[in-house]
């Protein structure tokens, strides 16, 4: 059940403490997304979920770095749908790519991420995988922290998709 895993999730991932955030402010609980992708059963019960929420259509599914890479295997496991690794640059050697696996010219492709705060990171890689030749509408995310990023994707023509927001989380916990 949904509200089984919002717990596990949070069970695994809500760290108590003194945080340093990204805003350079500090808190005394975290959320560490990795801590859920790490746990090969919990991973596989979210992506089974997930995979309900795939858009019709979609050809390639398209996990950012470093934290859509661990779901869009697992979701390309249940789906059966061809998997990219995005990265944040194109790497300087070898192929050069930043969009490794599958190709992506001319398909309908899904990003999938892990967790979505304001999609910045999105948009960008959005908008490498579209000068590429992809069409890219729909970002598939196991959990929406903000829920101003379904306007702000949607202002970059991007319908999010979230598996459970943040607040659907702690309402099962509290």
């Amino acid at each position: 059940m949904k509200c089984d895993i919002a717990k596990e999730i949070y069970k695994q991932a809500h760290l108590e403490g003194k945080f340093l955030l990204r805003s350079g402010q500090f808190s005394n609980e975290y959320f560490d997304k990795y801590l859920f992708e790490a746990n090969p059963n919990l991973l596989s019960k979210i992506a089974k979920g997930m995979c309900e929420l795939i858009p019709k259509d979609i050809e390639v599914l398209a996990g950012l770095e470093m934290g859509g890479i661990p779901l869009v295997t697992a979701i390309g496991l249940d789906s059966g749908i061809q998997c990219a690794f995005v990265r944040k640059k194109a790497k300087e050697y070898g192929t050069c790519k930043f969009a490794e696996g599958t190709q992506v010219s001319g398909r309908n492709v899904c990003i999938v991420e892990d967790v979505v705060t304001t999609g910045g990171q999105i948009i960008k890689s959005a908008n490498m995988l579209r000068e590429a030749g992809a069409k890219v509408d729909f970002v598939l995310c196991a959990i929406q922290r903000n829920s101003d990023a379904t306007e702000i994707l949607a202002k970059e023509g991007l319908t999010l998709i979230p598996y459970m927001t943040m607040a659907y989380i702690k309402e099962q916990v509290y």
